[in-house]
């Protein structure tokens, strides 16, 4: 496995992480109400959507480079 698809799974992952921890503090903030959980799964939304674009970049960026 290259570093280049390497550094994409690891992106897809830690996107893929941000968006579930957002989700489970937002059921939380629906079961409790609150300040804190509120402000962590926009927070970790927040971290996932730059995720996102920042993997994107890097794949126009480094289109030319090979996979494996």
């Amino acid at each position: 496995m290259s570093l280049k698809a390497f550094h994409i799974f690891f992106i897809v992952m830690s996107a893929l992480m941000c968006f579930g921890i957002a989700s489970w503090r937002l059921s939380y903030y629906m079961q409790t109400g609150g300040l804190g959980p509120m402000a962590q799964a926009s927070a970790s939304a927040v971290a996932g959507l730059v995720l996102v674009g920042y993997g994107l970049r890097f794949l126009r960026k480094y289109k030319e480079l090979e996979y494996l």
